[in-house]
């Protein structure tokens, strides 16, 4: 739940950033979609992370989803502040799925919510 309320909160922030603070129309539209992207991959993460002991494949998939987003995010914004947000973000899921692979069932996402939260702020300079 924690997760879901962080991605919430990220959704928002950048949502009405998007409307209200970004200056020019292409950052707002990479943050939006971004955050949309976000939202949805760090809550999937907090689910499978939180089901591990009964489908720990559910990690790993959920790894992979939110890869395959961030590899789609990364290719679609111009905005180098945004670009740098998403790497960071990248280098947080890596580090999750080192420490699946290692054999941890209940990596800490934390790393992930940070970038996350982070993300939020570069949308809203």
């Amino acid at each position: 739940m924690r997760s879901r309320r962080i991605a919430l909160a990220v959704v928002t922030a950048v949502a009405l950033t998007g409307v209200v603070g970004c200056g020019a129309v292409d950052k707002a539209l990479d943050c939006v979609k971004t955050a949309d992207a976000i939202a949805t991959s760090v809550d999937g993460l907090s689910q499978a992370v939180s089901t591990a002991s009964e489908d720990p494949t559910q990690l790993t998939e959920a790894l992979n989803d939110i890869d395959r987003e961030l590899g789609n995010l990364k290719d679609t914004t111009d905005n180098a502040d945004l670009s740098k947000a998403v790497d960071d973000l990248s280098k947080g899921v890596e580090n999750v799925r080192t420490s699946v692979e290692n054999g941890d069932a209940t990596p800490d996402i934390k790393p992930v919510t940070d970038a996350a939260t982070e993300l939020g702020k570069v949308c809203t300079s």
